[in-house]
């Protein structure tokens, strides 16, 4: 399955590529933004299952080990017609009060054929490189010798991610993050209330 799949996005990649090429030829070398757009758009399909409002646990490890548990909520739409998709992540105390936000796009660089994450949280912003699965994505932060990866699949209606940190020195890596949202509902966000012409 694996396997398959890395060939079909092998196999994607070539047919972008090829048309990227084709339409760089018609303009003398500036890409057609058509066949950009277009090109995102296919690419960003493999995010639609995560369109929609979800609910559900979440925990997390502090900086003094105290394990802090949330309910956690997502939305997340497309936008610039389906061109890039939108996050927003935020945590709920057990009060009401919003203990965690979060921002990110996700996006599809057609010109060098890769997936990554402008995230926004609690302070921070960086890009992130974004590696689809099967049945998801992963997304890694690197932290100076550790690496913090977060692998988020969705599986019969349910989005289930963890956070493990990996460390030079250690064959397993520990794990610091973990939510189970099951999808609520539709969501017309972001792309709902746009401007018009009048």
């Amino acid at each position: 399955m694996a396997r398959r799949f890395a060939m079909t996005l092998a196999l994607g990649a070539l047919v972008v590529g090829g048309g990227i090429t084709t339409a760089l030829a018609r303009q003398g070398g500036r890409p057609d933004p058509q066949a950009l757009l277009a090109a995102q758009r296919d690419a960003m399909k493999h995010f639609e299952k995560l369109h929609g409002q979800w609910r559900g646990p979440a925990w997390t490890i502090l900086p003094n080990g105290e394990k802090h548990e949330l309910t956690q909520t997502e939305r997340v739409g497309p936008f610039l017609d389906g061109a890039v998709l939108v996050i927003e992540g935020k945590g709920f105390e057990p009060d009401g009060a919003v203990g965690f936000n979060a921002f990110g796009i996700i996006s599809f660089n057609a010109m060098k054929r890769a997936y990554s994450m402008r995230s926004y949280a609690m302070g921070f912003e960086g890009d992130y490189v974004v590696t689809p699965t099967d049945d998801g994505f992963t997304w890694e932060i690197p932290a100076g010798p550790m690496t913090m990866r977060y692998t988020q699949t969705i599986k019969d209606g349910k989005w289930h991610e963890v956070g493990d940190r990996f460390m030079p020195g250690r064959d397993e890596p520990v794990r610091f993050f973990e939510m189970t949202l099951q999808r609520v509902g539709d969501c017309d966000w972001p792309a709902a209330g746009g401007m018009t012409a009048e």
